[in-house]
């Protein structure tokens, strides 16, 4: 019986942090680090401003959890595409558009990175986890730089590191830019043609890059 209980407890522990940290995305990416407050963060998550501190240390640490949590949802999404190796270009397409479709539909992350890179990576440097992170992230794409490469149709003096970073840098900039950008160039960057123009063009572009 008292197993019971304390199974049920840490589903219950389980389950406020979760809340916790779901509601710090929230919060964090709508008022920044700075802006985000501890009782805005247990009030979304109902709970309270003890838990917050008895779970994540303070609120330093609960963002760095958070940036530690959006970084394995996206590796977790990543890591359910199935790429055809057998036809390396199609699954370098799949691929870039998997990234994109994730910055679309997570604005979350957009804003989050955005904040981290207002404060100079400072929490991302204290992260016991990022990095292994990351990793996991570069390394969806090594295989298939490998495939394309061992056909021939890949240069074979391809960074992997400079490969990842095109393909990002191409879906962060449209969408951490895309409000400015809209006024600034009297283009609507939100509408849908003009992203799936977008996620075209930059298709080509890493596949022009990659080629021999």
């Amino acid at each position: 019986m008292q197993t019971r209980k304390t199974g049920i407890r840490a589903q219950q522990a389980d389950r406020t942090r979760d809340n916790i940290l779901k509601a710090a995305v929230q919060v964090f990416s709508r008022e920044g680090f700075a802006g985000g407050r501890v009782e805005q963060i247990s009030s979304l998550a109902k709970s309270n401003d003890r838990m917050i501190y008895y779970y994540f240390g303070n609120k330093e640490k609960l963002f760095i959890s958070v940036l530690e949590h959006i970084y394995a949802s996206f590796n977790q999404a990543e890591a359910g595409l199935q790429l055809d190796l057998a036809n390396p270009e199609q699954a370098v397409r799949a691929l870039v558009a998997f990234i994109w479709d994730y910055y679309v539909q997570h604005p979350e992350f957009v804003t989050l990175l955005a904040t981290e890179n207002l404060h100079q990576g400072e929490h991302a440097r204290k992260s016991q986890n990022l990095k292994a992170l990351s990793g996991e992230a570069v390394g969806v794409l090594r295989p298939i730089i490998d495939a394309g490469q061992a056909k021939g149709l890949f240069r074979d003096d391809i960074d992997i590191t400079h490969a990842y970073l095109m393909i990002a840098s191409l879906c962060y900039f449209y969408n951490s830019n895309r409000h400015t950008l809209s006024s600034f160039l009297a283009v609507d960057l939100a509408d849908p043609k003009a992203k799936a123009d977008w996620l075209a063009f930059i298709s080509d572009l890493v596949l022009r890059g990659l080629r021999r």
